[in-house]
């Protein structure tokens, strides 16, 4: 974080409303260089500060219809079958996050299904078939009050629009 100026921390919250943003319109509203913001853009992707740019889809219009969250639990905690579980949530596209954390549960996952009929089916698929998954419990969102991913930034007041 202390290599990161007002200058760059107000780039990467224009970046996060917006990564489709001309870099001369960041310029323009953080007071640099259209070639100050491509180099500094440039920089923040090679120290991997930005790790994707990605475009966020209607979960409606291609099928995701029904939001999850699944509380897991593994039989074993042996670091390998930690490793395991996580491989196997990770490699599963399903699973729009997976958490690992302290408390009651292992792992903490956001799955987006289609429908219940094909979250029964990925429930056979990484839960019932593997034998270190010792339980899970499911709760389904029924509204999506607040869903994203930016990541809170000191200065964001430096971003204008």
């Amino acid at each position: 974080m202390e290599d990161l100026d007002k200058f760059d921390l107000a780039i990467l919250s224009e970046l996060q409303a917006d990564n489709m943003r001309p870099q001369r319109d960041i310029a323009e509203t953080i007071g640099l260089s259209a070639a100050a913001v491509q180099r500094r853009i440039k920089r923040l992707r090679e120290e991997k500060i930005i790790t994707a740019d990605t475009s966020i889809l209607n979960r409606e219009k291609v099928g995701a219809l029904v939001t999850l969250l699944v509380e897991v639990s593994l039989s074993s905690e042996r670091i390998d079958h930690i490793e395991e579980a996580k491989a196997l949530f990770e490699g599963t596209p399903e699973v729009q996050q997976c958490y690992y954390v302290t408390g009651d549960y292992d792992f903490l996952l956001i799955i987006l299904t289609p429908s219940m009929e094909a979250y029964g089916r990925l429930t056979q698929k990484i839960f019932f078939s593997h034998t270190n998954v010792k339980s899970f419990k499911t709760s389904v969102a029924m509204s999506l009050v607040k869903v994203g991913l930016q990541v809170p930034i000191p200065y964001s007041s430096q971003s204008r629009h």
